[in-house]
């Protein structure tokens, strides 16, 4: 099953299920969706409860705001995340605070979905990860699967959390396939080991798990066995997972795409700093340079970090030239 189809089902099937669930956006009904994730739920649903909307990020998130504290349970999409921003009043001001603001009286549950990510030729103003912009949001929690089991069970999670949830959809995995998910919700806030070894742990989220399996492939082939760990949520973070996992390997290379300043491969570091300073040997990030994300596709490709650039920056760091081949120690 593709990771858009996964998208799919998960909100067919929470349609389905509670009558309070809707979900609106630009596009996202007749259209079937830019990316075509959504096709069909119009005429599945009705369009009382699955529409398309003008292109206005602050009315669509206004709505949502005042659809869920009015009962209803709302999905919205923002069609490409670079563009959140227009939706944070309602998304950081009112719906992540409102909790709080009503002495715990009242909660948010909408879902805010959004295409996100670089190394699809869109440019500057359509390429971007947002995920850092939100991290810092307390009462907001921010979902970043990586593959189309994780997307269906994710999103079922998200749907039925009582609070606001960011779920970000990397643009390069809505055509990757694996088997069929489970029918069932994941929890919110575990990470997921995607591979083990003992030399070096690498942390990363969406896209970047996958390129960093693939760089755990090419250093393995100089002796050096890395531990692989999916985030899978990047707010609230599962300290324990990587943690555990450092324990273990006593190096920590955290993989994002986003810049370097400011980004919450930087808040992996401090958690690591701040808890396991006895096991650290090394820790430190892999992530683009702090500039807009070029439009050339030769530029783009240089200025993402990719399979290759991760095991060879840990290869360097390591001390380990490509011609090695032997079992690395530490």
């Amino acid at each position: 099953m593709e990771f858009r189809q996964a998208i799919r089902d998960a909100l067919d099937e929470e349609l389905a299920r509670d009558e309070r669930v809707i979900f609106f956006g630009e596009d996202v009904a007749r259209p079937g969706g830019v990316f075509a994730v959504t096709p069909g739920l119009q005429e599945a649903h009705g369009s009382d409860r699955v529409f398309d909307t003008p292109i206005s990020e602050l009315a669509l998130a206004g709505a949502a705001f005042g659809s869920a504290v009015c009962g209803a349970r709302p999905v919205i999409e923002i069609m490409f995340g670079d563009f959140l921003p227009l939706a944070m009043d309602s998304l950081v001001n009112q719906a992540a605070k409102y909790w709080y603001l009503s002495n715990e009286q009242a909660s948010v549950p909408l879902v805010v979905r959004s295409a996100i990510g670089a190394g699809g030729r869109f440019g500057a103003i359509h390429s971007q990860n947002p995920a850092s912009w939100f991290t810092n949001v307390p009462g907001l929690k921010v979902v970043a699967p990586s593959t189309p089991g994780d997307a269906k069970a994710l999103l079922k999670a998200a749907i039925r959390d009582d609070n606001p949830v960011l779920f970000l959809e990397h643009k390069r995995l809505y055509s990757l396939k694996d088997d069929a998910p489970a029918a069932e919700p994941a929890e919110i806030g575990v990470a997921a080991v995607r591979r083990t070894g003992g030399d070096v742990t690498i942390v990363s989220a969406m896209k970047g798990v996958h390129d960093c399996l693939a760089a755990a492939e090419l250093l393995a082939e100089s002796g050096i066995e890395a531990e692989v760990i999916d985030l899978r949520t990047l707010r609230p973070l599962d300290s324990g997972t990587v943690l555990e996992s450092l324990a273990r390997t006593n190096r920590l290379v955290v993989v994002e795409e986003g810049p370097m300043t400011g980004g919450w491969a930087g808040e992996i570091l401090s958690l690591a700093i701040e808890n396991a300073l006895e096991h650290i040997d090394d820790a430190y990030r892999i992530a683009t340079a702090d500039t807009p994300i070029p439009y050339s596709p030769t530029l783009e490709d240089a200025f993402l970090p990719s399979a290759q650039s991760i095991a060879s920056n840990i290869r360097s760091r390591l001390g380990v030239s490509t011609a090695e081949a032997v079992g690395f120690t530490g």
